[in-house]
Formats: structure tokens, C-alpha cells, sequence
């Protein structure tokens, strides 16, 4: 058996003898070897950040609750809307437009009060990430966003905390262990897999992109799993390899990571130097200087309303459309402007411009910088609209 096949020792000491009530409880997990009663007290014992009450974090949450771990904390600074329930589990119809830390907290209690739940109402940031992390055992990175995934991993690589990572799109899904101070030196974390950042709107997130709501209570019960096996020191973590599941063909590979001999360990956070977030400035999703082939919503209105009259495209799918409709647009979705029907699609454009600007728009401003750049190789003035429908208020992030 190699080190890496070997298994990890339990991260948290035992608490206190378990009542009866909580051996009746827990008594599935009382059989079971490698956890037994004194596992079962490691759990009482740990303390478990989540990070982001989503479609990952959501069964995550309740299957850990389920186990018994005794703190669980939970960081998110959105509130429920509707298109969340097809997937986040720990939320139902009368939570919409609570808070996601409230919502998890009540149904967390409602799977098992003897769980405390510590909410952490607010955007994971460099000023913060260290003070929320600090408390904790352990981390669950459940978030779509990637800024944030090298914050959580670059945090608890400085703390010397485990991190278990997910991460979900359309129907596939990955999952690993990072741990910068794993023990033996088999220590990995996310900057080892992911050394450097997609480019911007190469990754589509799930409102774009779409996700099967089902898969993501097979992924985040596999987060759940590592971090009970992390606690109690049972069975083989996936440190050191990448699970990725794909939904449609119901099979699960595994990837041998290892640790970049050349990068330097994280000590420190990025640190804003402009007043941006650096780690947004790293993934290149910061807002930059304003470029000159853009407009901000408000400019888009006022345009309209002084009776500019500019040509406004939106570049969404017909479904997006039907959901959020902007009132006075011509849609053609953003596909049509690549390969053969490229052509007409452009031509459609001009001719319902009339040389009139145009103003392209989708839902975050991805896909209309991208067509908006199409346009203006064409020759007709095309600005894409920053922010998207979700700039202008009409649909939620």
C-alpha cells in the first residue's frame, strides 16, 4: 500500500460519552467499523464550514446534520429565489426571499436540533475569508464561482485546514480533498489541479449553463461522505485524486493529482492593490476600466428615453426570454451568430438597425460582449450592455 492509498488519522478528538438518546440516534453509524461510538463522538466534535447553501451545499448541509456533526457553519450572502429550488434541497417555496443562511439553519434544526449552526451572512471576501475559516475543522467548498474557490483554497492552505471541493455543471460533476498540510506530505490543494483561472465565460455558470438539480444530491452527499471520513479518520479520502461523475452515462472516473513541485506555498491572501477584488482580478472577472465598446444599463435606458432609439439585441435562448422578457428587443439567441447561419444572422442585425447603434444584451454580459465583438467585425456599432438582464434588475443572479 502506497502513502497515498493510506488512510488519513481522525482530524478531531472524540467529545464527551454519547447519551442514550443519541446512541438510539445514531445507531446505524454505531455498527459501522471505522466510526463505531468513538467516531461517532469525533463527529459531535467537529466543526464544519460550508460555504454556500446551494446546490451542493443544501444536501451536504442536511446529510451532515443527519450524522451528528456537531457545528456546522454556513457562509452565503444570497437570498432564495425561485429558480434555486429545483436543486437546492435545503430550501422550499415559503423560504423565497429569505436569506439561504436562515432557510439552512431552520432546516438544518429540523433534521437534528441537537446541531448548532453558526450563519455567516456575508460574502466570503480577502478581508474576512480567515476569521470565518479559523473557527472551523474543516471546509466544504460548494461555490459556482472561481474567485471564490481559490479564496476558500488559499485560506485554508494559510490555516492549514482541509478543504473538500465540488463543483457542478449540466450533468457532470467533480469532487476532491485539498489539504495543503495533509499529513506524510501528500498534500494537495486546488491551485495544484487549477493552476490558473478558465478565461472569462469559457466556464459558464449553472444559470447559464444549466444544471440536472438531481446530480447535485449525488455530489454534494460525496462532500458530505469526505468530510465525515475526514472526521473520523475511516476509509480512504479522496486526497490526491479528482472523482468526476457524468449523470447521463451513470459512471465515475478518478484523476491522480498531485502537488506542483514548483509552486510556491500559500502564506498570505491576495491583497487589493486598485480597491478590486484580486481574486476576481485574478480570475479576470473584475470590473475593469470602462471600455469603449460597452454601456451600462442606466446609459442603455436613458438612451431609450431621450429617444436615441437604439437597436437592442438580445442574445438570450428563447426559454431565458420567456422567463424575463425585455420589452422592445429583437432576440436572436447568441448561437446563430457562429458558423453557417453566422451570415444571416448578421445581415438580419444590420438591416433592423438601419444605422442605428446597436445594444446586445444576455444575461450577464458574456455572450453579448462575444456577439457585440462579431457586429463590430462586421462593421456595424454594436455595444454590449455590462451586467446583463441581471443589471437591469430583471433577473436574479
Amino acid at each position: 500500500m502506497t502513502a497515498r492509498e493510506r488512510t488519513l488519522p481522525p482530524l478531531v478528538e472524540p467529545g464527551p460519552d454519547l447519551s442514550r438518546e443519541e446512541a438510539a440516534r445514531y445507531a446505524r453509524h454505531l455498527a459501522l467499523p471505522g466510526v463505531g461510538p468513538e467516531g461517532q463522538r469525533r463527529l459531535a466534535a467537529a466543526r464544519v464550514l460550508v460555504v454556500g447553501a446551494g446546490g451542493l451545499g443544501s444536501p451536504a448541509l442536511l446529510y451532515l446534520a443527519a450524522a451528528g456533526v456537531g457545528t456546522l457553519g454556513v457562509v452565503d450572502d444570497d437570498v432564495v429565489e425561485e429558480s434555486n429550488l429545483q436543486r437546492q434541497v435545503v430550501h422550499g417555496v415559503a423560504d423565497v426571499g429569505r436569506p439561504k443562511t436562515t432557510s439552512a439553519r431552520e432546516a438544518v434544526a429540523a433534521v437534528n436540533p441537537h446541531v448548532r449552526v453558526v450563519e455567516h451572512s456575508e460574502r466570503l471576501t480577502p478581508d474576512n475569508a480567515l476569521e470565518v475559516l479559523s473557527g472551523y475543522d474543516l471546509v466544504l467548498d460548494g461555490t459556482d464561482a472561481f474567485a471564490t474557490r481559490y479564496l476558500v483554497s488559499d485560506a485554508a492552505e494559510v490555516l492549514g485546514l482541509p478543504c473538500v471541493w465540488g463543483g457542478i455543471y449540466r450533468f457532470t460533476g467533480q469532487v476532491s480533498t485539498f489539504w495543503g498540510a495533509a499529513p506524510g506530505g501528500q498534500g494537495v490543494t486546488y491551485r495544484d489541479v487549477f493552476p490558473v483561472p478558465p478565461p472569462p465565460g469559457a466556464a459558464p455558470d449553472c444559470a447559464t449553463g444549466g444544471v440536472l438539480g438531481a446530480m447535485c444530491g449525488t455530489v454534494g452527499s460525496v462532500l458530505a461522505t469526505e468530510a465525515i471520513k475526514l472526521v473520523t479518520g475511516a476509509g480512504r479520502t479522496l486526497l490526491g485524486r479528482l472523482a468526476v461523475y457524468d449523470a447521463l452515462a451513470l459512471t465515475w472516473r478518478q484523476l491522480t493529482v498531485r502537488r506542483d513541485p514548483d509552486r510556491e506555498p500559500v502564506t498570505a491572501l491576495l491583497r487589493a492593490t486598485d480597491g478590486r477584488d484580486p481574486y476576481a482580478v485574478f480570475c479576470g472577472t473584475a470590473p475593469a476600466a470602462r471600455a469603449a465598446d460597452s454601456v451600462t444599463p442606466a446609459e442603455l435606458a436613458a438612451a431609450r428615453a431621450d429617444g436615441a432609439d437604439p437597436l437592442v439585441l438580445d442574445v438570450r435562448e428563447e426559454w431565458e426570454a420567456v422567463i424575463s422578457p425585455v420589452p422592445g428587443a429583437r432576440l436572436v439567441p447568441s448561437g446563430r451568430f457562429g458558423g453557417p447561419a453566422a451570415d444571416a444572422a448578421v445581415l438580419d442585425v444590420a438591416a433592423w438597425a438601419a444605422g442605428r447603434p446597436v445594444h446586445v444584451l444576455c444575461q450577464a454580459g458574456v455572450r453579448s460582449a462575444r456577439v457585440a465583438g462579431v457586429l463590430r467585425e462586421a462593421g456595424i456599432r454594436a455595444l454590449s450592455v455590462e451586467g446583463g438582464v441581471v443589471a437591469l434588475g430583471l433577473l436574479p443572479e
